[in-house]
């Protein structure tokens, strides 16, 4: 068995989408002054690697706190758009994916998909209740249509419309 991290460090600084809140992460009470230590932590829901809600993009659609644990982890596969995709199954992609492929995830009919999906598709995506993970790193580790098992768990933040995950994928060697 191999793990294999998928998230993007989090730090003061880091590249956001832009209009959204800057990352700052600071030390709030230290070993020497207060016999522990505690980080303050300003970012926005959607920062690094990350999961969205339908309520992201959908007024009245489920938040993260309304979305079962269970939707947050599955088996999955990493495809090639050219490829035939499987069927009832969690979808990645190294490569990016448009509104043209909407019909191709309809009917693979995924519970959440993540890679490289431009806004458009993913606007659609999460209209039809298919949660989206952005901002992945290290999919190219991961063969091509083998199956893995993907973990990405959010915080559960009352109408949380995205939150930060850990994201890992868990590959049989």
């Amino acid at each position: 068995m191999k793990i294999i991290d998928l998230s993007i460090t989090l730090e003061t600084g880091m590249k956001v989408f832009p209009g959204d809140p800057e990352v700052k992460i600071e030390v709030a009470h230290t070993y020497e002054k207060n016999g522990w230590e505690l980080r303050n932590l300003n970012l926005g829901s959607h920062t690094g690697t990350h999961v969205d809600a339908f309520s992201h993009m959908h007024q009245g659609m489920d938040s993260l706190d309304e979305i079962s644990v269970e939707s947050f982890f599955g088996e999955a596969q990493v495809v090639e758009c050219s490829k035939e995709w499987p069927k009832n199954i969690e979808l990645f992609f190294t490569e990016e994916v448009d509104l043209n492929y909407l019909p191709q995830f309809l009917e693979a009919n995924p519970k959440f998909v993540g890679g490289e999906i431009t806004e458009e598709l993913e606007r659609a995506l999460l209209k039809r209740g298919i949660i989206t993970y952005t901002n992945l790193v290290n999919l190219d580790k991961i063969p091509k249509h083998s199956s893995f098992t993907f973990y990405g768990l959010p915080l559960k933040i009352k109408k949380g419309d995205g939150s930060p995950v850990r994201a890992i994928a868990i590959v049989q060697s």
